[in-house]
């Protein structure tokens, strides 16, 4: 960590549109998607309250490959970066115009198609492979972030 400092994002969301990528001349490329947040809370007067933030995704390198054939709107996605706000002057207002990006270090595909086979009336496990963008990832990255309420009902005493 250079002079105390650290810029880090970890986000998971929902894909709000399919990736739009970009190749250019010197052989580079990028995506760039937007992903939705939600949190849910209980106002004063009792109503149930979805409060949902945008964030700007942008993947370069290697990746970019990956989410051009596997990232689809809706899609959940586990997303790890930095926070980039670049500013630019509008042409037709000649007004400073800023945007905040994420800039992608990694990233994980989370959920999947349901399984074929399985049983329509059982639950079934979503993610029934490897991660794409991520090779060395275990069959089922979304296990530590997702959890039914039956699961967290357990027999502890307190």
């Amino acid at each position: 960590m250079a002079n105390g400092s650290l810029n880090k994002v970890i986000l998971i969301g929902n894909l709000g549109a399919d990736p739009e990528v970009k190749h250019f001349e010197n052989g580079g490329s990028l995506a760039r998607f937007p992903i939705a947040t939600s949190e849910s809370y209980t106002n004063r007067s009792g109503e149930q309250v979805t409060q949902t933030e945008w964030h700007n995704i942008v993947v370069r390198g290697g990746l970019v490959d990956v989410v051009s054939k596997y990232l689809h709107k809706g899609d959940k996605v586990y997303v790890e970066g930095r926070i980039r706000t670049r500013s630019w002057q509008d042409q037709t207002s000649k007004e400073t115009r800023y945007t905040t990006e994420i800039m992608t270090d990694n990233f994980m595909m989370l959920g999947g198609k349901p399984n074929a086979n399985a049983n329509p009336n059982a639950q079934q496990n979503q993610n029934t492979g490897a991660n794409p963008a991520n090779p060395s990832s275990s069959p089922n990255p979304s296990s530590g972030f997702e959890s039914s309420a039956s699961e967290q009902e357990d027999d502890l005493p307190f």
